[in-house]
C-alpha cells in the first residue's frame, strides 16, 4: 500500500514538473487566447441571444393556442346561467374555453422580423469573428516582443561575458605594470553598465511575458513561458500585390467589413418594419368553450325538469366561435411617422459608417504596406551598421590588446556595438509583425514558420 502510495506521488511530482516546464508556441497562445478570453465568451451569449430572436421572430408568424378554466361559486342574487333569469341561490358553475389566434396580415413586419432575426445572427457572428481575429494580431504582436526581449537578453549577456574576459585579462596587465590602472577602471565602468543592461533585459522579459499571460488571462506568471526558438525574417512575397489589390482582397472577407454591411442591411430591415405600421392589421381567432352550473334546469322526454351532471352539461353546452379582425391605424399621436423617420436616420448613419469602416481599412492596409517596406530598410541598415561597428569593434579590440588604444575610446566602440545588436534585433522584430500584419489583410493566417 505504501509502496502505491510512493508511485502515485511520484507521477504526480512528473506531472506537475512538466507542467510548470511548459513551453508555448504561437500557435498554442493564439488558440487558447480564442479559446478563454471572455470578451469571446461575452460575444458567443450575444450570438446565442441573437438566435433565440430567431425563434422568436418564427413564433409570431404561427397560431397561438391558450386554454382558460374558470371555477366559482356564488350565493346569494345571481343570474341563472341557464335562462338568464334573476335568482337568489347557491350555485357552482364551471367555464372553460380553448382559443386560437393567428396574425394574417400585418404590413408584412412578421415576416421581415424574422428576415431581421436571421441576419442579426449572421452580423452577431461577423462581431465575433471580428474580435477574433483582433485577439490573434494582439496575441501575435506581444508573442514577438517576448522573443525580441529575449533575444536582446542574451545578447546582453553574450556580451557581458566577453567584457569580463577582457576585465580579468586588464587586470593582469595592470599587476604586471604593462597597462595604467585607468584602462581597468574604465572596463569595470562597461561591465558595471552592462550588467544594468542585463537586469533590465531581465525585467522587459519578465514584463512581456506578463503582458502576453494577461491576453491569454493566465495568472501564474511564474510558471508561463514561450518556446526558446528564434526567427529569422520569414520568406514573403506579399508586396507583389499592390496595396490596392490587397484592399480588394479585404473587403471580400474581413469581418469587421462583414459585420458593417449587416449593420446596413439591418437598418434597412428596421426601416421596411417601421413603414408596415402604416398597414391594416388582419387576425383571424377561433374559440370553443363550454361549462357547467350545478343550478341548470332542462325538461326531460316528460318535460320535467333535472339537473345533468358534469360530463352531459359539457357536450350540452359548448360552442365553438370563429371570426377575422381588421385594425386599421387612423392617428396614433405621429409614433409610426416618428418611428420610420428615425429608422431612416438609422439607415443612414449605418451607410456612412460602413463606408467610414472601408476607408479606415483602406487606411489601415496603405499603412501596413508602407510600414512593411520602410521597416524593412531600416532593418537592412541596422544590420549593415552591425556590421560595420562589429568590424570596427574587432580592429579596436586589437589595437587596444597592443596598447595603441586607450580603455575609454575601446569601450566606446563596444558600446556602438552593443546599441547597433540591439536595435538590429528590434528592427527585425518590428518588420515582421509589420509582414504579418500585411499578410494578415490578404487573408494568410498568423504564423511564423
Amino acid at each position: 500500500m505504501k509502496l502505491k502510495i510512493f508511485l502515485l506521488m511520484a507521477l504526480c511530482a512528473v506531472f506537475a514538473t512538466n507542467a510548470q516546464m511548459r513551453k508555448w508556441t504561437l500557435e498554442e497562445c493564439v488558440a487558447y487566447a480564442v479559446e478563454n478570453n471572455l470578451s469571446i465568451e461575452q460575444f458567443e451569449l450575444d450570438l446565442e441571444n441573437a438566435k433565440i430572436d430567431k425563434s422568436d421572430a418564427l413564433g409570431n408568424m404561427l397560431p397561438n393556442l391558450n386554454g382558460s378554466s374558470t371555477v366559482s361559486s356564488n350565493t346569494g342574487f345571481s343570474i341563472n346561467p341557464t335562462n338568464n333569469l334573476p335568482t337568489n341561490s347557491t350555485a357552482f358553475n364551471v367555464n372553460g374555453s380553448i382559443s386560437s389566434n393567428v396574425t394574417l396580415f400585418n404590413g408584412l413586419r412578421n415576416i421581415r422580423q424574422m428576415n431581421r432575426a436571421k441576419l442579426n445572427a449572421i452580423a452577431s457572428q461577423y462581431r465575433l469573428d471580428d474580435l477574433k481575429d483582433d485577439i490573434r494580431l494582439n496575441v501575435a504582436n506581444a508573442y514577438l516582443q517576448v522573443i525580441s526581449n529575449k533575444e536582446q537578453l542574451k545578447t546582453f549577456r553574450a556580451q557581458l561575458a566577453v567584457t569580463e574576459q577582457d576585465l580579468n585579462r586588464t587586470k593582469e596587465l595592470v599587476e604586471s605594470g604593462v597597462v595604467p590602472r585607468g584602462d581597468l577602471l574604465e572596463i569595470e565602468a562597461t561591465a558595471a553598465n552592462q550588467e544594468q543592461q542585463v537586469v533590465n533585459g531581465e525585467s522587459l522579459v519578465l514584463i512581456s511575458r506578463i503582458n502576453l499571460a494577461q491576453l491569454l488571462q493566465i495568472t501564474d506568471y511564474e510558471n508561463f513561458d514561450i518556446a526558446d526558438e528564434e526567427f529569422e525574417i520569414p520568406p514573403s512575397d506579399i508586396l507583389n500585390n499592390s496595396a490596392k489589390v490587397i484592399f480588394d482582397k479585404a473587403l471580400s472577407f474581413r469581418n469587421d467589413i462583414k459585420f458593417s454591411e449587416s449593420n446596413v442591411k439591418l437598418a434597412e430591415d428596421d426601416l421596411k418594419i417601421a413603414k408596415g405600421s402604416y398597414y391594416p392589421t388582419l387576425s383571424a381567432f377561433l374559440q370553443y368553450g363550454t361549462r357547467y352550473s350545478d343550478v341548470t334546469q332542462i325538461p326531460d322526454a316528460n318535460g320535467v325538469p333535472f339537473t345533468p351532471n358534469f360530463t352531459d352539461q359539457l357536450w350540452i353546452f359548448d360552442g365553438i366561435s370563429y371570426g377575422a379582425q381588421v385594425n386599421v391605424p387612423i392617428f396614433n399621436g405621429w409614433s409610426t411617422r416618428n418611428n420610420v423617420k428615425r429608422s431612416q436616420i438609422n439607415l443612414e448613419k449605418a451607410r456612412l459608417q460602413f463606408e467610414q469602416d472601408k476607408l479606415d481599412l483602406e487606411t489601415n492596409i496603405q499603412q501596413a504596406y508602407v510600414d512593411v517596406t520602410t521597416f524593412f530598410k531600416a532593418y537592412e541598415a541596422a544590420e549593415k551598421t552591425l556590421e560595420a561597428r562589429r568590424l570596427a569593434y574587432d580592429y579596436a579590440k586589437e589595437r587596444f590588446n597592443v596598447g595603441l588604444m586607450n580603455a575609454f575610446d575601446f569601450s566606446q566602440a563596444q558600446s556602438r556595438v552593443d546599441n547597433a545588436e540591439a536595435d538590429a534585433i528590434r528592427t527585425k522584430y518590428d518588420y515582421i509583425f509589420r509582414l504579418k500584419i500585411l499578410e494578415f489583410y490578404f487573408g494568410i493566417p498568423i504564423s511564423l514558420n
